[in-house]
């Protein structure tokens, strides 16, 4: 039996997640991710993400998150034909990311056609994939459920278990066995957090694993207290009543608006603050929700009798708007104060948040609500970095508006919770910690964090690299 492992992204890095299990010379692909940062940078590493699509046995899909799925369109476009296995709702989670990937790929070509004509420029840019490519991805993925294995390949096993991620995020959890040897290959994904609202903690029954495939975002960093969370964005509303002014929250379509929507209405029936106007101006997050009222095999406890026992939405109430069309978004910009406007990409890239953010940035009555990690080189990282001039839409803008950060909802596990779910785990059997989807700076303080906490195993990977599973 021989199994080596290696990562084509994500390595000493968050987003571009793509790791490669060669085993006895088969390849599987565990996620097939887009990079996210700059869109230069993010181009070049997307167009030149390193797989080549004949050599992959079969891939696995941890969840719907861009920078998990985003590729996956790429990698069938190159002839891949074979299976993509992933949970029932990140299936249709994906394919809704991946169509809109393509969408706004589709968009941009057309901008960026204009604006050389303009320049008297050649064009030759082209987007990555189609709307046609991100449909044939999601024909190949198969739905699996959790906690029921399947057979993969010639003497390989894949199980899920529930990474408390996101609606239908997964742990891939890999058997070999062979000449009757065993190893036991567990694969994090983005590993979430104990206590969320919607969705469930993270799996800790779970078979001893030989080794670990470790996500590590925050790996130097805390998450604020959930009830000080609370307090913040409650004085940061009752502000905003007072001031008649609006927040603008970027926010991931997927998971964090429908949390944000919930804290909300949670606030609003307690009586902690007034009925506030809320729009969620994403025709994505719109969609997500209703991925969400169709996946009740992922809620936690609280949410299931609320929704199922008591037919009450959770994710709905009376000050709640969705907005679809772009003129119901362009006449938000004329909406009177107080209102609150949560709206995707939720690193500030692209999407609608980029028009309301161009026009209320210089209005000291609003202020900009950060709830989520922040890739860098990105708008969002300089926006919570409290930048003064911010270029959006090729205008540069001088930033009169409040900047407030909320890190309680992030759906990454700090070093912190990674580590007590760690402990949590039987952990009899393990050899090796492999590092991924981290900065250099959070990576090394959480190999010295779990070195001084009992896993002294960890190592940090490197792009390219190639780790051996057999010792």
């Amino acid at each position: 039996m021989n199994i080596t492992f290696y990562s084509l992204g994500a390595a000493e890095e968050v987003t571009g997640s793509r790791h490669v299990l060669e085993i006895d010379g088969k390849s599987y692909l565990v996620d097939c991710g887009a990079f996210q940062g700059s869109r230069a940078e993010a181009d070049r590493k997307n167009r030149n993400f390193g797989i080549e699509s004949d050599h992959i046995e079969a891939a696995i899909l941890t969840h719907g998150h861009l920078d998990h799925c985003g590729l996956f369109p790429l990698l069938t476009k190159g002839g891949y034909r074979g299976n993509i296995y992933a949970t029932p709702a990140s299936r249709d989670i994906a394919s809704l990311i991946m169509m809109d990937s393509a969408n706004i790929q589709a968009h941009d070509a057309i901008y960026l056609r204009k604006q050389a004509q303009k320049r008297g420029e050649k064009f030759d840019w082209t987007p990555l994939y189609t709307e046609k490519d991100a449909i044939q991805a999601t024909s190949q993925m198969v739905g699996i459920s959790y906690n029921r294995p399947v057979f993969i390949g010639d003497g390989v096993n894949l199980e899920f278990f529930d990474a408390g991620h996101i609606l239908g995020s997964a742990m891939a959890f890999i058997t070999v066995k062979k000449d009757g040897k065993e190893c036991r290959i567990l694969c994090s994904g983005d590993l979430g957090r104990n206590d969320k609202p919607i969705i469930r903690n993270p799996d800790t029954k779970l078979p001893a694993p030989d080794y670990i495939v470790l996500e590590s975002t925050y790996g130097d960093r805390r998450h604020d207290n959930n009830d000080d969370a609370m307090e913040k964005l409650a004085a940061i509303a009752k502000q905003t009543v007072k001031n008649k002014g609006r927040i603008l929250i970027p926010a991931f379509a997927i998971e964090r608006t429908q949390e944000l929507v919930y804290y909300f209405h949670m606030l609003v029936d307690e009586g902690i603050i007034p009925e506030i106007p809320i729009y969620v101006d994403s025709p994505m997050a719109t969609n997500a929700t209703t991925i969400f009222q169709v996946h009740p095999e992922c809620y936690d406890e609280e949410i299931k009798k609320a929704f199922i026992e008591h037919h009450k939405n959770p994710f709905g109430f009376n000050s709640l708007h969705f907005t679809t069309s772009v003129d119901e978004s362009k006449a938000l910009n004329d909406h009177p104060g107080p209102l609150i406007i949560i709206s995707a990409d939720g690193m500030c890239e692209a999407g609608r948040i980029t028009h309301h953010l161009a026009n209320g940035i210089g209005d000291p009555n609003t202020t900009i609500l950060t709830v989520g990690y922040m890739a860098q080189n990105t708008l969002g990282r300089r926006i919570r970095n409290k930048e003064t001039d911010l270029k959006i839409h090729g205008q540069w803008f001088k930033r009169r508006a409040a900047v407030e950060e909320i890190n309680a909802f992030s759906a990454h596990a700090d070093y912190f919770e990674a580590t007590e779910w760690l402990n949590a785990l039987d952990t009899s059997h393990l050899k090796k910690i492999l590092l991924v989807h981290g900065e250099p700076k959070a990576q090394a303080a959480f190999k010295k964090y779990l070195a001084d906490h009992g896993y002294p195993q960890a190592e940090i990977v490197h792009y390219g690299k190639t780790y051996d599973f057999n010792e």
